[in-house]
């Protein structure tokens, strides 16, 4: 290995030291963001498509998450029995997140098993600060901080002075703290185009850590504050909705407009209807690059709102008109349902 390449493995080692001394728990990163040391089950066990490292990386690389049969009953049935998933048990290294370590001592034993690292990853959720990760990026096309502002203006938050780290494609991550209760799960533009979320068992990249794109670092003036509280009303829109089913069936009552499907359907109350047509400009507003995101947000929060079905057609139109084939929109549309657990 070149004397530069071990001279940015020592930075990364002592930038992920001084994140430890503050109580945030670390991972050594390789330069494409995943973690550096490769699971010690990897014989046992199939590696997933990954598609956004930063989203889907902490629960590929935990063991459950690549047996095939982790979490379908079928297949679990059809074939021989799978060794539990390991979530560091067996005392190797290798465990993605499951190994973020405060301990100073353990942390150099990672970065000396892995001396190609060149970063570091933060584990979010865990304690004191259960950090909670608000990924503004740039590559979908969305204007993340815009539709961030938007929607403190409509919730009535703010965003108070907290770290901010810059990414080398121009994006921010916000980092606030959680309530020791709540488990704020993992997300790619649930919230808004754009926004991704980094919650449990999910990790940050930190700053100073250099990956292919280029090296993280802090807004000025913000490196030395502490993970600020998340403001209660973001933390709301943060957690899990609940599921359709669980929720009375909404009905539509004298002087509401209604949404209606041709024959027996859904039927959404007058404020569900405003929100249906809320989602459908959504979609109408879409830029060539933004049209396919647009609508898939849409529908999905069309979906957890339960009139995914009844809203499905006018989504659909919406999309067309913008520039999708009807075929490509019935696939996003279906894909949305899928997500979020509707038929």
């Amino acid at each position: 290995m070149a004397i530069t390449d071990r001279h940015v493995t020592t930075l990364a080692l002592a930038h992920a030291l001084s994140a430890a001394e503050r109580g945030l728990a670390v991972i050594p990163l390789s330069r494409t963001k995943l973690p550096a040391l490769r699971s010690p089950h990897h014989a046992e066990i199939r590696d997933p498509e990954i598609r956004d490292p930063q989203v889907l990386a902490p629960e590929d690389h935990a063991p459950e998450a690549r047996h095939p049969a982790a979490h379908d009953p079928e297949a679990r049935d059809a074939g021989p029995r799978l060794p539990p998933p390991c979530h560091g048990e067996c005392g190797r290294p290798g465990h993605g997140v499951y190994d973020a370590s405060t301990d100073p001592r353990r942390i150099r034993e990672l970065f000396a098993a892995a001396p190609w690292a060149t970063g570091y990853g933060i584990a979010c959720g865990l304690p004191p600060h259960h950090l909670i990760g608000v990924d503004l990026d740039t590559k979908s096309g969305a204007d993340a901080s815009a539709a961030l502002r938007e929607l403190a203006l409509r919730h009535l938050f703010t965003i108070p002075e907290t770290v901010v780290v810059t990414t080398p494609s121009g994006g921010r991550h916000i980092w606030l703290s959680g309530p020791p209760e709540a488990v704020v799960p993992n997300s790619a533009g649930r919230l808004a185009p754009g926004i991704d979320i980094r919650g449990a068992g999910g990790y940050l990249v930190g700053p100073g850590s250099r990956t292919e794109q280029g090296v993280y670092g802090t807004v000025p003036g913000t490196a030395h504050l502490p993970p600020a509280p998340c403001p209660p009303a973001l933390l709301r829109l943060l957690m899990p909705p609940p599921r359709a089913h669980d929720a009375a069936p909404p009905q539509a009552g004298p002087g509401t407009a209604g949404i209606h499907t041709a024959g027996p359907g859904p039927v959404a109350s007058g404020a569900a209807a405003q929100q249906g047509q809320g989602l459908v400009q959504f979609v109408l507003a879409a830029h060539e690059g933004q049209r396919n995101t647009r609508l898939f947000w849409a529908a999905c929060r069309a979906y957890e709102n339960g009139i995914g079905e009844a809203l499905a057609p006018q989504l659909t139109d919406a999309a067309v008109r913008v520039g999708l084939t009807h075929r490509e929109a019935h696939s996003t549309i279906a894909s949305a349902a899928r997500l979020t657990g509707r038929p």
